[in-house]
């Protein structure tokens, strides 16, 4: 299994009165933790996007273990689970410094033509860093 680890830390601006992370913004860091997956294994999201394709999450599943809260240094985990033909599986979680598991999450993204909207099979240099 690919993993790959980023680390985040909690803004003010993502939390609610009490200080915790409002559950919508932990949707950003597991983006980031995706992106940052691509990168590392030598894909930009954005170049891949310029050539006409997109990875837009077709579901998700959430699951908040812990709060996190403000100011705190947050670990992203990314794992790439599986690949069928134009989808992709990761597992991810969220760790806070003390190694507390925080949320963990589950994605099915799908590769998409940008001209057509419609799925396809991912390019080759997405492919080969699948294997």
């Amino acid at each position: 299994m690919h993993k790959h680890q980023i680390q985040v830390r909690v803004r003010y601006s993502e939390t609610d009165q009490m200080g915790v992370v409002y559950h919508g913004n932990y949707i950003p860091y597991f983006e980031i933790g995706r992106v940052e997956w691509l990168r590392n294994k030598g894909v930009s999201y954005k170049i891949m996007e310029e050539s006409g394709v997109a990875l837009p999450i077709v579901s998700m599943t959430l699951n908040y273990k812990k709060p996190a809260r403000y100011d705190e240094l947050l670990t992203v985990t990314t794992a790439f689970k599986s690949q069928t033909t134009v989808k992709v599986e990761f597992d991810c979680e969220i760790h806070n410094e003390k190694n507390e598991l925080l949320t963990t999450a589950h994605f099915i993204l799908v590769f998409v033509d940008l001209l057509t909207g419609k799925p396809i099979q991912p390019p080759h240099y997405i492919k080969d860093i699948l294997v």
